[in-house]
């Protein structure tokens, strides 16, 4: 019968991945930033502007600058190692991130430091 497969149990196993896509990202950052009121379109233009910084950075895999509702942003972002995690924390958008905190968010940056158990970059 052709479709011999249909008879059997669906059965939901991760595909191993390869060593080069798991060193790809194994850490990452989570960032929830809560915009001042009114100044929303300005954390929006700060958000935009920072991605040029983040593609100079090499050890950042993957870098998301997200909204989640009207005054709440985030962002995440992915590197191959806590050294490269280090090395984007130490670097040019973080350092504009806090020199612009007081005037653009209501609370303090908050950054969670996290382990990336899979992932799918290109």
């Amino acid at each position: 019968m052709i479709f011999k497969w249909l008879r059997r149990p669906l059965t939901l196993k991760p595909k191993p991945q390869n060593k080069k896509s798991m060193r790809s990202a194994t850490v990452a950052l989570l960032v929830k930033l809560e915009a001042k009121p009114g100044k929303e379109k300005e954390v929006e233009a700060f958000l935009r502007g920072a991605l040029p910084l983040v593609q100079e950075e090499p050890e950042t895999v993957a870098w998301f600058a997200i909204r989640m509702d009207k005054s709440t942003f985030g962002i995440v972002d992915a590197f191959p190692s806590d050294e490269g995690r280090q090395a984007h924390l130490s670097g040019k958008v973080a350092a504009a991130l806090m020199a612009k905190a007081s005037e653009l968010f209501a609370t303090p940056p908050a950054i969670e430091k996290v382990d990336v158990l899979a992932a799918k970059l290109p």
